[in-house]
């Protein structure tokens, strides 16, 4: 949305010299009106400075045309207070000055606003009345959020690019624009004169990823795609301008020397198309009003599936002789209009803070919200991330925050109103405990979330059953996540070590459960029991711990007792353990509540110890080499393969790296060959894979690695 774009068509004329004042208006009420609209004149023109020149919005696009609004109504009212500097009188922001001032050919003039098709509807009548016409055809456009830009060809050679500015006299920022790859340099054609105005806007994905890496490098985000692609236009170094990935749509054409001008609107778009530059497919010829009301309902619905940000629709009267004919007011012209949809943008009160705790012990702050209606929801709570990006935008509970609504339909804070802020509002702090179970929090160093390492978590016990009793680990199968539901909800397993204190009786009294299913289940938890140790360990959930990690920490250390009693510097002896898991394998066996769990796992039975070492080779192919599987190899599963090589001394891996020796590929063998080729490692096929083999079979009965 660019601001001065005025939702109501028939107040924004702006009031003639001399008209008579609204009847009944007395001195008293003429003094309070000329008080109030000074003060509205004064704040329109603070946020215009932020939004255009600042880049830095305070306020919702709704709440800044509400100010306008109310301007205009009280210059309606009161003719003679409407002044020459007065907002309602003036097309866009002032431009900035550190860039060469040009002044447009003809005015570029905002839109009057229409947001409901009653509205829509008002507008129509009055351009027919205007054009003395029963009917007239229309083109409706996607209405782009990004920044408006004149474009001028000289003999088809990119001469000068303009931004809007004052409407009258704008930017000129070619060296920038000479960057945007969807504008050309030179037209196909080499048309004496042409200029073009258009939306250079900002796509979704890329604008997405440039604040990712700006709030990585500690830098502040940006609002909106729109006030991206206005920094980037005002960017004075050309360099970093490329780096911006801009993208422009025509929708106008202005002028055109050495061939008559297109009858319509339409034709000139596909003109524009034909010289090389880029037009919306979105827009279309509409017959009459149902059509265009049909088309902005449809865009209305499918605007979050555009690669771009739209506000709304632009509906133009499609003859170009019929546009002079409706003409212009002092600020807009008569014969198009913008359909805007809801607003995306709102500000709102902060009542709370609360810290809601994930599936796998992230804590996360989450405001609650001063209920505000926004783009058809009705926003309550917002999720602030973690406690850098809290400490970052500095969210304080009592503070007044802009919200927004993106594509991705998730709102968030985009910033705090600083200048409302109320005084001794205290910093927010993340809590030490564990709301949900009030064990101790840790924020490994380096990271920006703090979590809660207590696998027995309420927050987290769904999560932390399922991955215990999961292929791999404890392979309890039966005991899905329908099942867990039911058995953390009724009570009857509050921490894991509790799935080995279930009996036939209870589990057949649970939904879809009968005798037959119990005993299964049973069987498979008692099964369960004499698992190897290191998918015991696996099973643990330790953060960083893999399958591969757990078995070389199963080969280091005998007992869990000896793996919770390891230092930091004794875990990092084990083959690819880094100090990064060293440091979470530590803050796992320190937490109380995982030291009970273990407690609960011995009482139980549970494999707690190495009972032996698989036998290897310490010669052959694969003895001290560090192997990857990668594909399909016929005759053989990947499990069976894995055992193959541990039993040949192999050390296994899941990825390639520099210290890889061997690639072992079968068919479908995905981007690790690739790498593989690229880092030089040897790569062994499957024919001569099953020919080091020697035929041989994997031992029968051997647990699966």
């Amino acid at each position: 949305m660019k601001r001065g774009e005025q939702a109501e068509a028939a107040s924004s004329r702006p009031a003639k010299a001399g008209a008579p004042e609204a009847a009944g208006g007395d001195a008293a009420s003429r003094q309070e009106a000329a008080r109030r609209a000074e003060d509205l004149r004064r704040e329109i023109w603070r946020h215009r400075k932020l939004y255009f020149v600042d880049d830095d919005p305070a306020i919702s696009d709704s709440e800044y045309d509400a100010l306008e609004k109310e301007l205009r109504a009280i210059e309606a009212r009161f003719p003679s207070l409407t002044t020459p500097d007065s907002p309602t009188q003036r097309v866009g922001g002032e431009p900035r000055g550190d860039l060469p001032p040009a002044r447009h050919s003809e005015p570029m003039l905002s839109l009057d606003n229409v947001s409901s098709e009653e509205e829509l509807r008002e507008w129509h009548a009055r351009l027919l009345k205007v054009l003395d016409r029963e009917s007239v055809p229309l083109v409706a456009e996607l209405k782009i959020d990004g920044v408006s830009l004149s474009l001028i060809y000289e003999v088809g050679t990119l001469l000068r690019a303009v931004t809007r500015g004052d409407g009258v006299v704008g930017e000129e920022v070619t060296p920038n624009v000479r960057t945007i790859p969807s504008v050309p340099l030179k037209l196909l054609e080499p048309v004496p004169l042409l200029e073009a105005r258009g939306e250079v806007y900002y796509p979704l994905r890329a604008f997405g990823e440039m604040n990712r890496q700006r709030e990585e490098a500690g830098e502040p985000a940006f609002a909106n795609p729109r006030n991206a692609a206005a920094g980037a236009l005002r960017l004075l170094d050309p360099r970093l301008a490329a780096q911006r990935p801009l993208s422009l749509y025509v929708w106008s054409l202005v002028r055109v020397e050495g061939e008559a001008m297109p009858e319509t609107h339409a034709q000139a778009l596909g003109r524009l198309r034909d010289l090389g530059l880029r037009a919306n497919p979105a827009t279309r010829a509409c017959r009459d009003l149902p059509e265009v009301e049909r088309f902005c309902r449809e865009w209305q619905e499918k605007r979050d599936t555009l690669a771009y940000e739209v506000d709304g629709c632009v509906i133009k009267v499609d003859s170009l002789d019929l546009q002079k004919q409706a003409g212009f007011t002092a600020r807009a012209p008569r014969w198009a209009c913008a359909y805007k949809f809801p607003p995306r943008q709102a500000t709102t009160l902060v009542r709370d803070i609360v810290i809601q705790v994930g599936r796998t012990g992230a804590l996360t702050p989450v405001a609650i919200l001063e209920p505000v209606l926004l783009a058809g929801t009705t926003i309550t709570r917002c999720t602030l991330h973690n406690d850098e990006e809290v400490r970052r935008k500095d969210v304080r509970v009592g503070d007044r925050v802009l919200i927004e609504k993106g594509g991705d339909v998730i709102p968030k804070i985009v910033k705090v109103i600083l200048d409302g802020r109320p005084a001794g509002l205290a910093p927010f702090e993340m809590p030490r405990t564990c709301p949900a179970c009030g064990a101790a929090v840790v924020r490994p160093e380096g990271e920006a979330i703090t979590r809660c390492l207590n696998v027995s978590c309420p927050a987290r016990l769904k999560e932390s059953i399922l991955h215990f009793a999961g292929r791999g680990a404890m392979d309890i199968e039966g005991l899905g996540e329908a099942l867990v539901d039911q058995l953390i909800a009724r009570g009857i397993v509050r921490e894991i070590a509790g799935i080995y204190r279930l009996d036939r009786e209870t589990l057949a009294g649970l939904d879809r459960m009968g005798e037959k299913s119990a005993g299964n289940l049973v069987e498979q938890i008692e099964r369960s029991r004499s698992v190897p140790f290191e998918r015991v360990i696996f099973a643990l959930g330790i953060r960083f711990v893999g399958e591969r990690t757990a078995e070389l920490l199963a080969e280091a250390f005998p007992s869990i007792r000896a793996l919770a009693a390891a230092g930091q510097e004794d875990l990092m002896k084990v083959h690819e353990v880094g100090e990064r898991v060293a440091s979470s394998i530590r803050q796992f066996f320190e937490q109380p509540e995982n030291q009970s769990l273990l407690r609960g796992l011995e009482e139980a039975g549970v494999t707690l110890e190495r009972t032996g070492r698989p036998e290897t080779k310490d010669s052959g192919p694969w003895a001290g080499k560090s192997c990857v599987v990668t594909g399909t190899i016929e005759g053989l599963t990947r499990d069976e393969i894995r055992r193959i090589l541990k039993r040949g001394g192999a050390r296994l891996s899941q990825s390639i790296s520099k210290k890889t020796d061997i690639l072992i590929c079968g068919s479908d063998p995905g981007s690790k060959l690739e790498r593989a080729r690229a880092l030089g490692v040897r790569v062994i096929e499957a024919d001569e894979f099953l020919k080091l083999l020697g035929g041989a079979a994997p031992p029968q009965g051997e647990t699966t690695a």
